[in-house]
This record gives C-alpha cells, structure tokens and sequence, in this order.
C-alpha cells in the first residue's frame, strides 16, 4: 500500500494524521532513540524530514538512524534537491505555488529527476501554500517569494483550487516554521470546502487545543516541529 492511497483510506474512515517535522539540521542524532520512542507512543502517523536549509548529506543520516527505532512511514519535505534520498517511504514533490519563483515551481524539480530515476521512493505532488505568520520565515528568504497574505482569504482558496485544477494530489498550507499563530479555522475551512484532495496544515501550533482547532476546521494531517524542538513534554498531551 502506498503512502498516498494510505492517507486517502484513513481520511475515508474519519481518522485525523499528524506528522512529526524533523529539520535535520536542528535535530541532535544522538538524541534520536529517545526523540522517536515519545514519537512512537504519541498520536503521530508520520514523521516528516526536511527544513529550508540543511548540510548535503545530513537528510540521509538523519532517515537511516531514524528507521533504526521506529515504523512510521518517514516522507521527505524537501526545501532543496540535496534533501532527498531514497532511504526515505515518499517525497512530498513540493510546487510553491503561492509564490512565482520558476525555480520552485518547476526548476528545482527537474534538477530532482536523475535522483528519482535511481530511486524507488514513492514521488507526491503537493501544492505548497505559504501564508503570513507575522514574521520573514525561512521559505520566504529561501526561496525569495512572498507569502499570502492572511486577510485575503479568497486568494488563499482560489490558489488551493487551481493547485488542484492542476492535478497536485495534497495542497499543504503553512504558516511557517515558528509562526507566531496557526493558520485560522476561516481560511482552513475555506480552502477544505474547495477541495477533493487532502488538505495539509502546518506553523504556529504549540498546543492540543490548536490542534483540534485545525483538525475541526477541515485539516486531513497536521503537521507540528517547531513546539516539539522547543519542548518534548508536547508529547506528553498526545499521547496514544
């Protein structure tokens, strides 16, 4: 079963996904065993690895230990091509569309596809939505495109609609990395109402009760890094 027709059986059945977003580069692997044990007893279905900025190589190492203590399913969330490796389970084939950078909408991609040829990773178009947060993330600066802005959440939905139109399989809004605030239950519900896909969310969700309140909102999977660096006694609110 793969990990797409596996998100779309649990969705079917009214199961809500969250993800744990590993950045290897501000990940210890010295602490993983103990990091992936509070993982594997909490609430998390998938882990996520990636971040905007990481040391060629590092993804990989970070995968390979990470397999050692746990069975989730392990999906790369790329900010560049150096980031993938095929010890991974999937790739969320990351098109910023909210921005008009060519290089990550399709640039970057084409770069990816000798890597992928070799590789029997399981490939996910996903339409990556970057919305305001209330500060400059490290997308932004990354990729040199500006985000969405909040109070505009028409443009939000009808982004999220064409990403759809053009046959991405997840949309994933995200407020960013250390957002001041989670994405509001308006433009989550919004953009769910347009959609046929599973909707993505991520940023600024440091607690249980933010959680459900974007699971309420229409969130298929949630995806939470930043409180889990800050503090992994978050795991102990979502505990199995």
């Amino acid at each position: 079963m793969t990990i797409y027709k596996d998100i779309l059986q649990s969705i079917n059945k009214g199961q809500k996904l969250l993800a744990v977003l590993i950045d290897p580069d501000k990940f210890s692997l010295e602490n993983t065993s103990s990091f992936i044990q509070k993982v594997n007893t909490s609430v998390a279905t998938h882990i996520f690895v990636g971040g905007s900025t990481v040391e060629v190589l590092m993804t990989e190492k970070t995968v390979q230990e990470i397999k050692k203590y746990t069975k989730l399913p392990i999906v790369l969330f790329p900010g560049d091509v150096t980031q993938i490796t095929k010890e991974a389970n999937a790739l969320l084939f990351l098109s910023l569309i909210s921005g008009r950078n060519p290089e990550y909408l399709i640039g970057k991609h084409v770069l990816s596809i000798s890597k992928l040829k070799n590789s029997n990773i399981e490939v996910i178009p996903t339409g990556y939505i970057l919305i305001e947060s209330g500060k400059t993330t490290a997308v932004q600066r990354v990729t040199n495109t500006r985000p969405l802005p909040r109070h505009l959440p028409q443009d939000i939905i009808d982004t999220a609609s064409a990403g759809q139109l053009l046959g991405l399989k997840l949309i994933y809004l995200e407020a960013g990395s250390g957002a001041k605030e989670h994405l509001t239950a308006e433009i989550i519900s919004g953009v769910k109402k347009e959609l046929d896909v599973p909707l993505i969310v991520g940023g600024g969700i440091k607690s249980k009760k933010q959680l459900n309140v974007v699971f309420d909102a229409g969130a298929d999977l949630v995806v939470i890094g930043t409180a889990f660096e800050k503090d992994e006694l978050f795991f102990n609110e979502l505990r199995q």
